[in-house]
Protein backbone atom coordinates (compact mmCIF):
# COMPACT_ATOMS: atom_id res chain seq x y z
CA UNK A 1 0.00 0.00 0.00
CA UNK A 2 1.72 3.43 -0.93
CA UNK A 3 0.19 6.97 -0.28
CA UNK A 4 -0.16 9.75 -2.91
CA UNK A 5 2.46 12.98 -1.99
CA UNK A 6 1.81 16.02 -3.58
CA UNK A 7 4.15 18.92 -2.52
CA UNK A 8 2.75 22.25 -3.82
CA UNK A 9 3.88 25.61 -3.18
CA UNK A 10 2.44 29.59 -4.17
CA UNK A 11 4.47 29.00 -7.41
CA UNK A 12 4.71 24.92 -8.58
CA UNK A 13 3.75 21.62 -8.18
CA UNK A 14 7.42 20.49 -6.74
CA UNK A 15 6.40 16.69 -6.72
CA UNK A 16 3.76 13.95 -7.09
CA UNK A 17 4.12 10.30 -6.71
CA UNK A 18 3.47 7.78 -4.44
CA UNK A 19 5.46 6.87 -1.84
CA UNK A 20 5.64 4.67 1.45
CA UNK A 21 6.17 6.64 4.25
CA UNK A 22 6.81 10.91 4.51
CA UNK A 23 8.53 12.33 7.47
CA UNK A 24 7.82 16.17 7.68
CA UNK A 25 9.00 18.45 9.95
CA UNK A 26 6.87 19.53 12.72
CA UNK A 27 5.94 22.20 15.08
CA UNK A 28 7.30 19.34 18.12
CA UNK A 29 9.29 17.36 15.62
CA UNK A 30 9.37 14.59 12.84
CA UNK A 31 5.69 13.84 11.57
CA UNK A 32 5.69 10.45 10.24
CA UNK A 33 2.95 9.33 7.75
CA UNK A 34 2.59 5.99 7.02
CA UNK A 35 -0.76 4.35 4.68
CA UNK A 36 -3.84 4.57 6.43
CA UNK A 37 -2.79 7.30 8.86
CA UNK A 38 -5.29 8.72 10.53
CA UNK A 39 -6.48 12.32 8.76
CA UNK A 40 -4.52 15.54 10.40
CA UNK A 41 -4.20 18.73 9.26
CA UNK A 42 -0.94 20.45 10.80
CA UNK A 43 1.50 23.47 10.82
CA UNK A 44 4.75 22.91 8.64
CA UNK A 45 7.88 24.05 10.34
CA UNK A 46 11.71 24.97 8.58
CA UNK A 47 13.04 21.59 8.03
CA UNK A 48 13.43 18.76 5.76
CA UNK A 49 10.73 16.55 4.78
CA UNK A 50 11.75 13.01 3.89
CA UNK A 51 10.10 10.44 1.31
CA UNK A 52 11.19 6.72 0.85
CA UNK A 53 9.97 4.43 -1.64
CA UNK A 54 11.24 1.05 -1.75
CA UNK A 55 14.67 2.03 -1.11
CA UNK A 56 15.06 5.01 -2.87
CA UNK A 57 14.69 8.22 -0.62
CA UNK A 58 14.15 11.47 -2.05
CA UNK A 59 14.70 14.65 0.51
CA UNK A 60 13.39 18.50 0.21
CA UNK A 61 13.78 21.51 2.08
CA UNK A 62 10.26 23.04 3.89
CA UNK A 63 10.12 26.06 4.37
CA UNK A 64 6.71 26.28 6.67
CA UNK A 65 3.59 25.89 5.15
CA UNK A 66 0.73 23.36 6.05
CA UNK A 67 -0.12 19.09 5.64
CA UNK A 68 -3.17 17.47 4.91
CA UNK A 69 -3.29 13.83 5.64
CA UNK A 70 -5.18 11.42 4.02
CA UNK A 71 -5.53 7.82 5.13
CA UNK A 72 -3.87 7.38 1.03
CA UNK A 73 -3.28 10.94 0.80
CA UNK A 74 -0.52 13.21 2.20
CA UNK A 75 -0.93 17.04 0.26
CA UNK A 76 1.95 19.75 1.69
CA UNK A 77 1.02 23.08 0.92
CA UNK A 78 4.35 24.90 1.17
CA UNK A 79 4.91 28.64 1.42
CA UNK A 80 9.05 27.59 -0.12
CA UNK A 81 9.55 23.92 -1.17
CA UNK A 82 12.73 22.86 -2.57
CA UNK A 83 14.53 19.36 -4.06
CA UNK A 84 18.34 19.26 -3.43
CA UNK A 85 19.62 19.72 -6.85
CA UNK A 86 18.27 23.38 -6.50
CA UNK A 87 20.10 24.48 -3.56
CA UNK A 88 23.27 26.64 -4.00
CA UNK A 89 24.92 25.37 -1.48
CA UNK A 90 27.90 28.29 -1.83
CA UNK A 91 24.78 31.05 -1.65
CA UNK A 92 23.38 29.09 1.46
CA UNK A 93 26.79 29.66 3.20
CA UNK A 94 26.98 33.25 2.34
CA UNK A 95 23.31 33.36 3.80
CA UNK A 96 23.92 31.72 6.74
CA UNK A 97 27.35 33.95 7.06
CA UNK A 98 25.52 37.24 6.29
CA UNK A 99 22.55 36.13 9.04
CA UNK A 100 25.12 35.31 11.67
CA UNK A 101 26.98 38.68 11.25
CA UNK A 102 23.79 40.49 11.61
CA UNK A 103 22.82 38.99 14.58
CA UNK A 104 26.70 39.24 16.33
CA UNK A 105 25.09 43.29 16.01
CA UNK A 106 22.19 43.04 18.37
CA UNK A 107 19.89 44.42 15.98
CA UNK A 108 16.44 45.65 16.53
CA UNK A 109 13.70 43.29 17.10
CA UNK A 110 12.24 42.87 13.95
CA UNK A 111 15.85 43.12 12.32
CA UNK A 112 16.29 40.19 14.30
CA UNK A 113 13.61 38.13 13.74
CA UNK A 114 14.33 38.48 9.80
CA UNK A 115 18.12 37.57 10.67
CA UNK A 116 16.74 34.05 12.50
CA UNK A 117 14.31 33.21 9.62
CA UNK A 118 17.26 33.66 7.64
CA UNK A 119 19.58 31.24 9.06
CA UNK A 120 17.09 28.76 9.78
CA UNK A 121 16.13 29.09 6.27
CA UNK A 122 20.04 28.98 4.85
CA UNK A 123 20.84 25.94 7.80
CA UNK A 124 18.08 23.83 6.29
CA UNK A 125 19.12 24.17 2.79
CA UNK A 126 22.62 23.54 3.86
CA UNK A 127 21.51 20.36 5.88
CA UNK A 128 19.93 19.51 2.90
CA UNK A 129 22.68 20.14 0.54
CA UNK A 130 25.35 17.79 2.48
CA UNK A 131 22.93 15.31 3.03
CA UNK A 132 21.49 14.06 -0.73
CA UNK A 133 23.35 11.35 -2.08
CA UNK A 134 21.21 12.28 -5.50
CA UNK A 135 19.89 15.42 -6.62
CA UNK A 136 15.78 15.59 -7.58
CA UNK A 137 15.38 18.03 -10.12
CA UNK A 138 11.99 19.00 -10.28
CA UNK A 139 9.65 17.48 -13.05
CA UNK A 140 9.23 19.95 -15.56
CA UNK A 141 13.07 19.49 -15.85
CA UNK A 142 12.77 16.01 -16.00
Amino acid sequence: MKLQLDIVTPERELFSNEVDIVLAPGPEGQIGILPQHAPLITVLDEGLLITRSGEEELTFAIHGGYMQVLPDRVIVLADVAEGAGEIDIERAEAARQRAEELLKKSPPPEEHAAAMKALRRSLVRIKLARRSHRPYRPQEEQ
